[in-house]
């Protein structure tokens, strides 16, 4: 069998697509090319804003039609960003059905931190505006910037734990929920009810649709807008309603059944090819992935490529000079929000953090060491997005330039602290910086049935430190593109056992069953291992024949062999692995799990042992060792 030229390839599956890349990674990797984007957008915003203030301000200032006429910038600001907020929405949804969240205690820190992450700040800007006309400026100084902050977060490097990505974001949808709900209450214009009532009226709709079953886009979509236009009309910023359907929209694995039902009407088509099966295998194909899943590789391109850069563009730019530079040195609103950013944030996150591990005495954990609870801090204090809306509506003239100013030197000056918190825990020996960045949080294990050596197909150590668990398919061409890598990897550790689970794909492989089982008649005889390499290597030969052929080659008993292979001896103990994959959520092959998590991403030699090393450094760090439980 011939294998692919390059590592990349090393990342196909047997299911219903070619992307082995999880939603949660896809989220974070797009934030971090979005990042460099808004970067950009926001020095031409300030380069356009100083070279030709007046067209900067003029242009922004274009009205545009839309039921009543609205200036351009307020489009890209209430229009818009509804659409950046609902995908936002979506991935914190995901999170919560399918993610690290779906144990709900883990929730509860976050929210938590989130929540003091916001008043600690405004806190520090009360501090400093009390008694001044600009005190009511205190909700541009509370809200984490997502993009920003998960951008920036990837730029510190992989030695920062998984979950600190997904405290981070927890911690910035809900500055997010919070911060809308007070631009809608604290901020927006004079109330008009009757719009108000009708946009309530028509989320009270959504709701009904979401819980009779109704999976038609188009149907959300025009409720959707129906809701934005009436929102606008009452007065009330109608970028919440974005966040709100994104956090309607479930999230949920594809299911074998759901599948399966695709592969069928897929098989009807390819014997029938008529435009009517060709709709109906269209439209399984589309109902076996979650809408979450479809709504997000649909709209976080344009939301982190187009829009967000778009909003900075038409938000950051501000005429900086020395006079600007001297009042905002002295100027409470800038030195309100810049604190409030660079000091209140990563106190109040570690204040929460702190103050909920003391009183559960433990139960509630940070999912990272406090090193690196400190760096996400700090890299909280990037205030952008949410911050710039606040502020154009709190202030205006001189004020909100000196707004903008205090959050985008915050932006500056608090990555630069996340870079020095990361490099001074890189100076820590091995055991404290592994303390520091992974802590003794235990993550939430993917697995649903633990590996057990004395039923489980076990090569390698026993104990070991890192357990690498396969379930695969002897007809998956992708399955036999893992095994040289697989070999490769325990060939240069000692510390690493590896397990095969079955998962034939019958409606896939017509021989995967019967190849499963044969490897089941030799592992009665002692061979497991032999049959199972013989197998990986001749994929394309599993008939009855090449099987008995291969049983002759590796010195089973014949007639042993045979009478086992007929009698589906083995086929009780295959059912019991695709049991276990359905109970874990696995659809396709192969799916690895690396001490329980599910590895998400290509599976070449980089990318394992990249997760086997993690898998180590938590082990360490915890002390443990993966024997008989792999949790």
């Amino acid at each position: 069998m011939s294998l692919p030229s390059s590592p990349v390839e090393l990342s196909g599956r047997t299911e219903r697509g070619q992307s082995a890349r999880s939603p949660l990674y896809a989220f974070l990797h797009t934030e971090t090319g979005s990042a460099v984007v808004l970067l950009a957008a926001t020095l031409t915003a300030l380069i356009w804003a100083n070279t030709a203030p007046s067209g900067y301000t003029s242009f922004w200032s274009t009205r545009i039609s839309v039921q009543a006429a609205l200036p351009l910038r307020d489009l890209v600001n209430s229009g818009l960003m509804a659409l950046f907020f609902f995908v936002v929405g979506l991935e914190a949804r995901r999170e919560f059905d399918m993610g690290e969240l779906r144990e709900r205690r883990r929730l509860t820190l976050p929210l938590a931190a989130g929540v003091s992450g916001m008043l600690i700040p405004i806190g520090v800007y009360l501090a400093f505006n009390a008694g001044h006309p600009s005190v009511h400026g205190w909700g541009a100084a509370m809200s984490t910037d997502t993009a920003f902050a998960l951008g920036m977060l990837a730029t510190l490097g992989r030695r920062m734990p998984p979950g600190l990505r997904v405290f981070i974001l927890t911690i910035a949808v809900t500055d997010d929920l919070l911060a809308l709900a007070v631009i809608a209450g604290a901020y927006s214009s004079r109330i008009e009810a009757v719009p108000l009532l009708t946009a309530l009226a028509v989320f009270t709709a959504v709701l009904l649709a979401h819980a009779l079953g109704v999976r038609r886009a188009a149907v959300y979509g025009l409720l959707t807008a129906a809701a934005w236009v009436a929102l606008a009309q009452s007065g009330v910023d109608p970028v919440i309603i974005g966040l709100a359907i994104g956090l309607l929209t479930y999230a949920a694995p594809a299911s074998r059944s759901d599948l399966e039902r695709a592969s069928g009407l897929f098989q009807l088509f390819r014997e029938q090819p008529t435009p009517e099966l060709a709709r109906s295998a269209r439209e399984g194909l589309a109902s076996a992935v979650s809408p979450n899943e479809r709504m997000q590789r649909l709209f976080h391109p344009w939301t982190s490529y187009a829009i967000v850069p778009l909003f900075a563009l038409a938000n950051a730019g501000i005429p900086v000079d020395a006079d600007l530079l001297r009042r905002a040195a002295t100027s409470p609103v800038t030195l309100g929000i810049f604190f409030g950013y660079v000091l209140g944030k990563p106190l109040g996150i570690l204040g929460a953090s702190a103050a909920a591990t003391w009183l559960s005495r433990g139960r509630l954990r940070p999912p990272a060491g406090w090193g690196a609870v400190a760096a996400g801090g700090t890299l909280s204090g990037v205030g952008f997005t949410v911050s710039l809306l606040i502020a154009a509506r709190a202030f205006h003239g001189a004020q909100l330039d000196l707004a903008k100013a205090g959050v985008l030197g915050a932006v500056v000056v608090s990555f630069a602290l996340a870079w020095a918190v990361n490099g001074a825990i890189g100076l820590l020996p091995q055991p404290a910086r592994l303390r520091a960045r992974i802590g003794r949080a235990e993550r939430i294990v993917d697995l649903a049935v633990d590996v057990d050596p004395a039923r489980d197909h076990v090569r390698g150590p026993c104990p070991a430190t890192v357990t690498v668990l396969e379930y695969g398919d002897y007809e998956c061409r992708y399955c036999g593109q893992a095994e040289p890598v697989i070999r490769e990897l325990l060939g240069g550790l000692d510390d690493v056992r590896y397990v095969w689970r079955h998962l034939p794909l019958a409606d896939v492989h017509v021989h995967a069953q019967i190849a499963a089982e044969a490897a089941e008649a030799a592992a009665a005889q002692g061979r497991y291992w032999q049959m199972h390499d013989l197998l990986l290597a001749h994929q394309g030969s599993l008939q009855p024949d090449d099987l008995s052929r291969y049983a002759a080659e590796i010195g089973l008993d014949a007639e042993r062999f045979e009478h086992d292979l007929c009698a589906r001896a083995g086929a009780a103990r295959v059912a019991e692995d695709v049991e276990s994959a359905d109970l874990s959520g696995v659809a396709g092959t192969p799916t690895f799990f690396v001490n329980g998590l599910r590895h998400h991403g290509a599976y070449d030699i980089a990318s394992l042992s990249a997760a086997v090393r993690d898998a180590r450094e938590r082990a360490r760090a915890g002390g443990r060792r993966a024997g008989v439980d792999t949790r």
